[in-house]
């Protein structure tokens, strides 16, 4: 308890033992009543003064939801080229990267959780000086993952886990010498692999600021892959020496939620009620 609520609750006790006194001398109809959780003096129309003094749950109890996604992914990629080193560029997306977690906790520091995301992510690509690629796949993922530090408040705590991602819409776009040249897209598309799994870490900071990291050790590209040559009719590999891995930056806001913002600082309570007046003190 802090040292301001302590005459509140001096002057709300002076009240309540000042209206008793009264009752008692005024009023032989009225009763009062206590016990250790809840001292009421009342009236035959209703209660003067209610106090009620008890204790606020240590955790959420049951499975609760919290938004999820992630706010602006940095993307980065390790490309080879026949063992080779290839030269690609960071790349950003904002849209869409959106989400929900359904989380579970089982004492105030740990609990874990999973869900869905969607995803945007992908890589720039430059094989030549005069020739850069960008490729992209949106991806639907369920994480399963753990945290652990403060799940109450949510000021604090780290989290862990592992994703599986499922390749949806896959899109090209190839520029030379700094125009765009040809574009298109392919839904459920084997140039990427259908599932791609990925690690990822982060930490979750009040007020409702997040860190993330993730990574996807499977190549990004499918080198079975195979189409037909438009001017030989010849089948070709297009990513038979690409190899790709995929790392990210994201700020998360994937436990972004009132259920933080609502919790209480304190672990116990006192209220106080007095007709439609009402006061609850934490301490």
């Amino acid at each position: 308890m802090t040292t301001k609520s302590i005459p509140v609750l001096l002057l709300l006790l002076l009240l309540a033992t000042t209206s008793t006194f009264a009752q008692e001398k005024t009023d032989s109809t009225e009763t009062s009543t206590t016990n250790a959780n809840d001292s009421t003096i009342t009236k035959e129309k209703g209660p003067l003064l209610s106090i009620i003094f008890g204790k606020y749950p240590k955790y959420r109890k049951g499975i609760y939801r919290t938004s999820g996604g992630d706010v602006g992914i940095l993307s980065f990629a390790n490309m080879q080229n026949n063992g080779e080193h290839m030269r690609n560029i960071p790349r950003f997306s904002l849209f869409f990267n959106v989400g929900t977690n359904y989380n579970k906790d089982f004492g105030r520091h740990f609990g874990i959780f999973t869900g869905f995301n969607i995803k945007n992510i992908g890589l720039i690509s430059k094989p030549y000086d005069s020739l850069k690629l960008k490729q992209r796949v949106y991806t639907f993922g369920i994480p399963l993952g753990f945290k652990v530090g403060d799940l109450h408040r949510g000021t604090f705590f780290f989290f862990a886990g592992a994703e599986a991602d499922l390749a949806f819409n896959y899109k090209e776009k190839q520029f030379v010498n700094g125009d765009k040249v040809h574009k298109f897209n392919e839904w459920f598309s084997d140039r990427t692999p259908l599932i791609m799994p990925s690690f990822f870490a982060g930490m979750r900071f009040a007020p409702s600021f997040g860190l993330k990291v993730q990574y996807y050790p499977q190549n990004f590209f499918n080198k079975d892959f195979k189409e037909t040559d438009k001017l030989s009719g010849n089948a070709v590999y297009p990513y038979k020496n690409l190899d790709a891995k995929l790392f990210f930056v994201t700020l998360s806001y994937n436990f972004n939620s009132h259920v933080y913002r609502y919790a209480h600082k304190k672990t116990n309570y006192v209220r106080f009620k007095s007709g439609n007046a009402k006061m609850e003190v934490e301490y």
